[in-house]
């Protein structure tokens, strides 16, 4: 009867580490960069981001001039990832839906800015 229990309890505590195991993977890193100058882009995995799935992602800007931000819109999203007057790396979790997105540096929006979109 022990074993039986014991038996029961070890199949219990290793379904619940799977469930937890899966349900806490970490979001895609995406890294977004401003400045200096009039640079900003968007990658992933060192790549050019262009298209990505439907998701939780971790955007880590890294703003590195204090005239620019990074703003981020899109399907339900209308974010400002980084602002004027800030130098520094900021990092925030977005879930993206399907549909086009756009960033930007609001002051400079005519020169600096991209586009992606999520399948």
């Amino acid at each position: 009867m022990k074993r039986r229990i014991a038996a029961v309890v070890v199949a219990a505590t290793t379904f619940v580490a799977l469930l937890v195991g899966t349900s806490t993977a970490a979001p895609v890193q995406v890294i977004g960069t401003v400045g200096p100058g009039e640079t900003i882009g968007l990658a992933s995995k060192g790549k050019k981001v262009t298209r990505l799935n439907a998701g939780s992602y971790r955007f880590v800007i890294r703003d590195r001039s204090d005239e620019h931000d990074f703003r981020l819109v899109g399907p339900g999203a209308s974010k400002v990832l980084s602002g004027v007057g800030f130098v520094g790396t900021k990092s925030v979790v977005l879930k993206l839906k399907k549909g086009s997105y756009r960033f930007f540096c609001a002051p400079h929006a005519d020169d600096m800015h991209g586009s992606f979109t999520v399948r």
